[in-house]
């Protein structure tokens, strides 16, 4: 799993994801991204189940970039404790994830096979996707996407 070498500090806040995504909203390294729709936290374990997915499909004749690491900790209390007795142990590590936001590129497949890599990939993620081309500025508040709402 993806999670930092070291940390500053433990237990962070859990923050807000308004507006949306100024940084890495573009497709920069292959030709096809895969892009949020929505807000949302994405786990570490996500983040591996669709690289899995993409590393499948692309073999050894595309390449794959992610775009996005967890940096975030979630904390979790054991089950049955008190409440009160401070803030819970880092239970998993989540990347922060806001419309807009490129977060799969891949590059030197073609456009049927990185579409539908790029396709499963999305069902693997808790946030609304969209298949992007390099070059093309999306709107992320358009209606049309390649998940179904859940």
């Amino acid at each position: 799993m993806l999670m930092p070498k070291r940390v500053k500090r433990r237990r962070v806040h859990r923050g807000r994801m308004k507006g949306v995504a100024t940084k890495g909203n573009l497709v920069t390294y292959g030709e096809y991204g895969l892009a949020a729709c929505q807000p949302g936290w994405i786990t570490s374990n996500q983040i591996e189940a669709a690289r899995i997915v993409l590393s499948k499909r692309v073999r050894k004749t595309g390449k794959l970039w992610i775009k996005i690491f967890p940096h975030k900790p979630v904390t979790k209390k054991p089950a049955e404790t008190r409440m009160g007795s401070g803030k819970g142990a880092p239970e998993y590590w989540v990347a922060v994830v806001k419309p807009g936001r490129v977060m799969f590129e891949i590059g030197g497949v073609p456009e049927d096979v990185a579409k539908e890599a790029l396709t499963q990939a999305a069902y693997k993620l808790p946030v609304k996707c969209k298949v992007v081309k390099k070059g093309e500025v999306k709107d992320p508040d358009a209606e049309e996407g390649n998940k179904e709402a859940k």
